[in-house]
């Protein structure tokens, strides 16, 4: 679990049940996505205020692309942050 601190203060992070973080203050949780099949089986990550995802083979492989994309489009942290 990554948790990124911006220059404000603020902490942000994908949320993940790893870490308790109500330590850290109030948190603000919302949902971004979903991972669903068609029903061809093919998956797709349906991003809330983004684009679609997919197809994908595997769910695995929706839910790393999800994930990559609501890091750097929803977080804004870049790969080299």
């Amino acid at each position: 679990m990554d948790l990124y601190i911006r220059p404000n203060g603020e902490v942000a992070t994908l949320y993940d049940e790893l870490l308790d973080l109500s330590s850290l203050g109030m948190m603000q949780i919302a949902r971004a996505s979903h991972v669903e099949p068609d029903s061809t089986g093919q998956w797709f990550a349906y991003l809330i205020d983004g684009p679609t995802l997919g197809p994908f083979c595997r769910r695995s492989e929706a839910l790393t692309a999800e994930q990559q994309w609501l890091i750097n489009h929803v977080l804004n942290i870049s790969p080299s942050d």
